[in-house]
Formats: C-alpha cells, sequence, structure tokens
C-alpha cells in the first residue's frame, strides 16, 4: 500500500493541533474568554479531532499496528484476508514516518514472523519469517533450509486440505519445520521451480522466507532486510475474512502467532 498512514496521522495531528492552539493563544492576548457558542466551525473540528488523531499516532507509532495479509505468501500460518496486530516496540522504538530508533529493546530471533518495509520500495510493506540471522550462512536445497550447514528438520504431514482463501493450495504438501527449536507448518510443491542457492546475512541484516516456500517473494530473490527496515513482531490474529465463500473466519480470530 503506497499510502503512508503514519505520514498523514502526523500531518493531521500538525494541524489540528495548530488550529485549536491557535486559536486559545488569540483568545489569550485578546482578552477574551472561550465561548463555545462563538467558537468558528474550523477550531471546533480541530478540537475534536486533535486528540483522536493523537491518541491514534501514539498508539499505533510506539505499541501496535493492525495490517491485513494481501497474499498467500505466508501459508498455512497466514491466510488472505487475516487481520493482524503488530508489538510495534518488539525491536525498539522509532519515530514516525523518519523511523529513527530512539529506544532500545530486543532483536528478532529466528523464527520471528516480522513485518517490515520492502528494501526495494520502502513504501511498502512485507510479512516473512525471519530463517537468518547477522553473520549466519544460510542455504536452501531440495526444500529444506540449512543454517551454517545444519539442515531444519522437516515432518512431512501429508496434503494440504485447505478452506475458504486458502483453498488454491490445496494439495501441497504440508510439513512441521523445526526452525532450530521454533516448530511451525510450511506449504511446499514438490517439484516445482524455486530459487536455490547459499547466501551470507551482512551483519544488521536479516533473512526472510515465507512459509509458503514456493510461492513467496523473500531473500532468495532480493536479498536480506536491513535493521532499519523492520517494523515489528506480529503476534495476533484479531479478525480474519474470507472474501470468497464464508465471510468471517471465526476459528482462527484469536490465534497467537508463532
Amino acid at each position: 500500500m503506497d499510502f503512508d498512514f503514519s505520514f498523514f496521522l502526523v500531518v493531521a495531528t500538525f494541524v489540528t493541533g495548530i488550529v485549536w492552539g491557535g486559536y486559545l493563544w488569540w483568545l489569550k492576548i485578546s482578552g477574551q474568554s472561550f465561548d463555545p457558542e462563538k467558537e468558528p466551525l474550523l477550531v471546533e473540528y480541530a478540537r475534536s479531532f486533535f486528540p483522536i488523531v493523537l491518541i491514534v499516532l501514539l498508539l499505533r507509532s510506539f505499541l501496535v499496528e493492525p495490517f491485513r495479509i494481501p497474499s498467500g505468501s505466508m501459508m498455512p500460518t497466514l491466510l488472505v484476508g487475516d487481520f493482524i496486530l503488530v508489538n510495534k516496540y518488539s525491536y525498539g522504538i522509532r519515530l514516525p514516518v523518519l523511523n529513527d530508533k530512539i529506544i532500545e529493546n530486543d532483536e528478532p530471533e529466528r523464527g520471528d514472523i516480522v513485518v517490515f518495509r520492502y528494501p526495494r520500495n520502502p513504501s511498502i510493506d512485507y510479512i516473512k519469517r525471519v530463517i537468518g540471522l547477522p553473520g549466519d550462512r544460510v542455504a536452501y536445497y531440495n526444500k529444506v533450509v540449512y543454517i551454517n550447514g545444519r539442515p531444519a528438520k522437516q515432518v512431512s504431514l501429508g496434503r494440504y486440505r485447505g478452506g475458504g482463501q486458502g483453498s488454491y493450495m490445496t494439495g501441497a504438501e504440508l510439513r512441521l519445520e523445526d526452525l532450530f527449536g521454533v516448530e511451525h507448518d510450511i506449504l511446499v510443491q514438490p517439484g516445482g521451480s524455486v530459487a536455490e542457492g547459499v547466501y551470507v546475512v551482512p551483519e544488521g541484516h536479516y533473512f526472510v522466507m515465507g512459509d509458503n516456500r514456493d510461492n513467496s517473494n523473500d531473500s532468495r530473490f532480493w536479498g536480506t532486510v536491513p535493521e532499519q527496515n523492520l517494523v515489528g513482531k506480529a503476534f495476533y490474529i484479531w479478525m480474519s475474512w474470507d472474501w470468497q465463500h464464508k465471510g468471517i473466519g471465526f476459528e482462527r480470530i484469536g490465534t497467537i502467532l508463532n
């Protein structure tokens, strides 16, 4: 999504604050008292909206931010139409729009599901799983991830039977992957074409992949994610909407992501 909602919130907070504050300052220097009956319509709107946009800006910038899943690259963990919450302080507090980190916190761990600004177009948000940490040597061959020469164990769970928005992947192989302590499901399509190779993760960068391994545009194709591009850690599905079939996916609401 190219529209920068953070920038809009900052501008809206600034404008409404200036209009309302400027009016109060003018009343003070002119020796007048505040009278709601004489308040200009523009000032009334500014007074009403300023606290709302300020609270939304603070919550969205420093605590949690909602996102909608637009593609199937993280299936079976996340489906198209899932609405998730992202923890904005997990990897440090950043200023809105400028994205400068002002408070340090934890660093991403292997297996985290992260939202980040796409390195080739930072106006677009992507969501993937962290596979490689700074300094790691990541290899991907025959549908298997290798970290520093060690394979991530996989157990086949049979054929995937997707419902609703996931139905188009029915027939793919469902596997349980143990990413060195973090277990999660992945989808693979035996015989499907996929990028393979060895990748060294630079310092301050992360190697990410989608759980839908043969249908994900990720670090195998465009490289690693710089630390400064991280937005936050996805942790919760608060709503799921099946646009084509049954409507609300009640069984997915409340899912904690891992």
